[in-house]
């Protein structure tokens, strides 16, 4: 089973952060990424979520995967959603279980960042003012 999902509907989090809880674990670290109401000063109502999936499975994996090499975790499991997402709905998940909290601390970071960076995701943002417009995912 892969550790990263791409999903197309709301996913049960409970259920992604139960897989983490096993006793080795001394700890527990997540990352949620909701859609909020602003961006730059403009009123958002929502936004579509674009991937081309295939390779945003195979990228997304390779990232979990770096990070249980990278840290000294126990599991760790990623989400992203795709279409279109109100404000407040979940974008992306990431839940890290590891024996100490900095190692859970430092990868869940890691696979944020490096999904906004690697993972072929788009975003199509809307506005409040009937407008919309692509925006990039990452960091330039």
């Amino acid at each position: 089973m892969s550790d990263f999902i791409m999903a197309e509907t709301p996913v049960d989090i409970s259920a992604l952060r139960k897989g983490l809880v096993i006793p080795e674990a001394g700890g527990f670290c997540s990352f949620e990424g909701w859609v909020r109401q602003t961006n730059e000063g403009r009123a958002v109502s929502g936004i579509d979520y674009s991937a081309f999936v295939p390779l945003a499975l195979t990228e997304g994996q390779a990232i979990v995967q770096e990070a249980k090499q990278r840290f000294a975790i126990c599991r760790a499991t990623a989400m992203h959603r795709t279409g279109y997402l109100p404000i407040g709905e979940t974008a992306v998940w990431i839940g890290v279980s590891a024996a100490h909290r900095d190692a859970a601390f430092g990868a869940c970071r890691y696979i944020i960042d490096e999904i906004k960076q690697r993972v072929p995701i788009w975003k199509h943002e809307h506005y409040a003012s009937g407008e919309a417009g692509w925006v990039p995912c990452h960091t330039l």
